[in-house]
């Protein structure tokens, strides 16, 4: 349990450095990718985003 909380806090912590270096690279502006003001906050779902990540994940997966 402790080690899942560890593996999901790191994983936070690395997206949320590589968001401004993915932002440049044009991630976060696709298509698919959800940006709506609700309640008064400013929310973004980043859906095509998620999806071409993962495909490129897993591809790189199954290189090595």
């Amino acid at each position: 349990m402790i080690r899942w909380m560890i593996v999901i806090f790191l994983a936070l912590v690395l997206i949320s450095w590589m968001t401004p270096l993915l932002r440049r690279l044009g991630l976060g502006r696709l298509p698919g990718d959800l940006h709506f003001k609700c309640f008064g906050r400013e929310w973004f779902i980043p859906l095509t985003s998620t999806i071409l990540l993962s495909l490129l994940a897993s591809a790189i997966a199954r290189w090595i």
